[in-house]
């Protein structure tokens, strides 16, 4: 077991204290802490900007997911080792890791954070270590989404609705790769970008309703953004019989019968399915976008502008 030195017994970490908008973000200097048993301290390189902070910030998950307060947010991080817990194995002091932290528990918008050992993945060799932290809360979304419940294969026809959000484009590769006829749905800012990840329709849900312009049905239906009942019910409708409905947002108003399973997820964090994704990372087969990286000083503006819908792609936070 090794131990965080004396020289850092404080670090530099957002916090906000009370729920709130943007400006309830402060920089300050709080006590390092310490790994206890299960736990690695990994001094943080990167985290970035999921939705779902803003959310907690703001207080509307609050009955759901209460906070301890003051809490830092951040829930994907990237990092160093720098000492382990009691009964930790597999991780020594120096080795690049990765993970999806426990979404209540305080983050990686620090200099360190502790991080549950059973969260994190190796980082290979041949993975921008600031870029890696903008993979696994979405990345694991889109894996879990089309195939664990989804259960997509080969062959079949996938319609993902927001494939121009950060799940999405992973969403689009995986169903590619996979062997999957995909159709995406995509403003005129992010065809392009869709197009290149592999998608082999695109809907420009701006000019035409997407359950008019997509031609069904489709064996999996992916939907990723947020839409209202009416909207979703019209999504759903174009799932073919059996097939299956996911909706990370909104659920169906109305069953859409016809054997049709619906999901409606919630991520978790899987280690093994994230060295999976690392290691495609790594080999040059599954592409990381970034639109821009933020030192962690400009959390709090990056938290205005996404409220603001103001923030376009995934921001890493260094």
């Amino acid at each position: 077991m090794s131990v965080a030195p004396e020289k850092e017994s404080n670090m530099k970490a957002v916090r906000y204290r009370e729920y709130g908008d943007s400006s309830v973000l402060v920089l300050e200097d709080v006590p390092t802490p310490q790994p206890g048993p299960g736990q690695v301290l990994v001094k943080v390189t990167a985290t970035s900007f999921n939705p779902a902070d803003a959310m907690l910030r703001a207080g509307y998950l609050s009955e759901m997911l209460p906070l301890e307060l003051p809490h830092v947010p951040g829930v994907d991080v990237s990092g160093t080792v720098t000492a382990v817990g009691p009964d930790v194995t597999g991780f020594a002091e120096g080795a690049r890791v990765a993970g999806f932290l426990p979404i209540n528990a305080h983050g990686a918008s620090a200099e360190y954070v502790l991080a549950p050992a059973e969260v994190l993945a190796l980082l290979p060799d041949g993975v921008d270590p600031v870029d890696a932290a903008a993979l696994p809360g979405v990345g694991l979304t889109a894996w879990q989404a089309l195939f664990e419940h989804g259960a997509l294969k080969a062959g079949q026809r996938v319609l993902v609705n927001g494939a121009g959000g950060a799940v999405g484009g992973y969403a689009v590769q995986y169903a590619h790769q996979a062997a999957a006829e995909v159709t995406a749905t995509a403003g005129p800012r992010s065809t392009e970008r869709v197009h290149a990840l592999g998608a082999d329709h695109i809907v420009d849900y701006t000019a035409t309703p997407v359950a008019e312009a997509a031609k069904g049905p489709f064996d999996v239906v992916l939907n990723l953004a947020p839409t209202t009942p009416e909207d979703t019910d019209a999504l759903a409708s174009l799932t073919a019989d059996g097939g299956v409905f996911v909706s990370a947002t909104t659920p169906p108003a109305t069953e859409p019968g016809r054997g049709v399973t619906v999901v409606r997820m919630a991520v978790r964090s899987d280690a093994a399915q994230l060295t999976e994704l690392l290691t495609r990372v790594a080999a040059g087969t599954l592409r990381i976008d970034v639109a821009d990286r933020r030192p962690l000083a400009e959390l709090p503006a990056v938290h205005a502008e996404a409220d603001s819908r103001a923030l376009v792609g995934k921001t890493v936070v260094v």
